[in-house]
């Protein structure tokens, strides 16, 4: 009985680490995006246009994003054009791992950058810059898929916008 409390009590402390651990690098990851970002924004994909480049040798889509609120940067306007790689053209489809994908009337939470080509925005990190928004079913609260309340990750990106 003693060496199962044993095991029991270890596995709550390792278990206690590793959360511990992971929250911290998601406070880390965030920290990061909000500092680097140009534009941090929540709001909702509306449409999409996926075309080739110049040069027929990738597809480009542009997903506009009508905003609910700019945390970051306010480019003045009520949607914002993001363009990322991949997408589908004809009988054509790409798909680039690790980079953000929208679905249409996907609610998000994003980071962005400025692109100088496009005049339009990237997603800042790839897949990590693009926070898909989710409302609980239970208390009718926006969450993200890992469960965090979109109140409380707003919050600790603008604390992290004030920090000197």
């Amino acid at each position: 009985m003693l060496k199962i409390k044993s095991l029991l009590l270890l596995c709550l402390i390792t278990g206690g680490f590793l959360f511990s651990s992971v929250a911290q690098d998601r406070s880390l990851e965030i920290k990061k995006l909000s500092k680097g970002a140009d534009v941090i924004l929540t709001g909702k994909v509306t449409k999409q246009n996926s075309s080739w480049n110049e040069n027929k040798t990738r597809i480009f889509t542009r997903a506009t994003l009508q905003v609910d609120e700019y945390l970051k940067g306010n480019d003045n306007g009520n949607s914002v054009e993001v363009i990322y790689p991949g997408g589908e053209v004809g009988e054509v489809g790409e798909l680039y791992t690790h980079m953000p994908r929208f679905a249409n009337d996907e609610e998000v939470l994003v980071f962005l950058k400025k692109d100088e080509k496009s005049k339009g925005y990237k997603v800042f990190d790839g897949e990590d810059g693009k926070i898909s928004v989710i409302k609980d079913v239970k208390t009718g609260e926006k969450i993200t898929n890992s469960n965090l309340k979109i109140s409380s990750l707003k919050r600790e990106i603008k604390n992290y916008l004030n920090e000197k």
